[in-house]
């Protein structure tokens, strides 16, 4: 072990309002398998993408300040896009630890298109923000950037994740709020901008008559959270990890199978 190489079995926070942040999860968990990992879920609050953004501007910082301060983690990360593009910054400024945030993938969606016309599916809250018209601005302002919110898809997919099959209809409607504006049919590339959305995507795909590029930010977050703990030395078997929530434990229950494929086998409420 080097002098610049710390042993620690601080944990990694992971957070979101509900079970999306488990698709930014599985990719760190890919580079980082044996981390320590504890994952909050604000189910007390859900959902994100109907509140004001007063409303999570303050939520947020105050909730993740009593996580901090109870969990001791090394860093934190804010796994949804509504979240991060409301209240990021604040939550850096009142952490004293790392705060990686989730945004949506513009840039590179950008990179990849062919036809010049992408789509970004969000909450409401997520394509209102004004972070996504600058995200735009800056890295795809020759392109043409169809948004729509579908807030439903949230629950599709944390249907799906309690084994039951996402409500079609949801799906379709995100898909047709794409499809049917203006030059929607010549969208080829698509932005998940929530991390509930990658968990239905192959739904998603299906509803498609076309083929598209879905993209997500989860691959490159991951990557972040391995640069910020470089001077890490994890242990050598992973823990079992710790879901924590803001409502009721008994929620859990149809989740628990989920649950355990991420090694997060104890509950606790918040």
């Amino acid at each position: 072990m080097t002098v610049e190489t710390l042993k620690t079995t601080a944990p990694l926070l992971f957070f979101d309002t509900g079970m999306g942040g488990l698709s930014i999860l599985r990719e760190a968990q890919k580079l980082l398998p044996t981390a320590p990992v504890i994952y909050a879920a604000d189910y007390a609050g859900m959902p994100y993408g109907m509140k004001s953004e007063e409303e999570l501007s303050t939520r947020i910082p105050l909730l993740l300040g009593r996580l901090v301060e109870r969990f001791k983690p090394q860093l934190v990360t804010i796994a949804c896009n509504t979240a991060s593009t409301i209240a990021l910054d604040v939550v850096r400024s009142v952490l004293d630890i790392p705060v990686v945030g989730t945004v949506p993938a513009v840039k590179p969606a950008s990179l990849i298109t062919k036809t010049g016309v992408i789509g970004l599916l969000g909450t409401r809250a997520t394509i209102r923000q004004p972070y996504v018209d600058r995200l735009s601005s800056e890295f795809a302002a020759d392109k043409k950037l169809l948004r729509f919110g579908a807030p439903d898809l949230v629950h599709a997919a944390e249907s799906k994740l309690r084994g039951e099959k996402p409500d079609p209809e949801i799906i379709d409607a995100a898909v047709a709020g794409l499809s049917e504006q203006k030059h929607g049919e010549e969208i080829d590339t698509v932005i998940l901008a929530c991390t509930h959305f990658p968990l239905v995507q192959e739904e998603l795909q299906k509803s498609f008559v076309r083929d598209i590029q879905f993209i997500d930010g989860s691959q490159g977050i991951a990557r972040r959270i391995v640069d910020l703990t470089s001077d890490i030395m994890w242990p050598e078997t992973p823990e079992s990890g710790l879901f924590v929530t803001t409502g009721a434990l008994d929620q859990l229950s149809p989740y628990h199978s989920t649950l355990k494929e991420f090694g997060l086998t104890n509950w606790e409420a918040l």
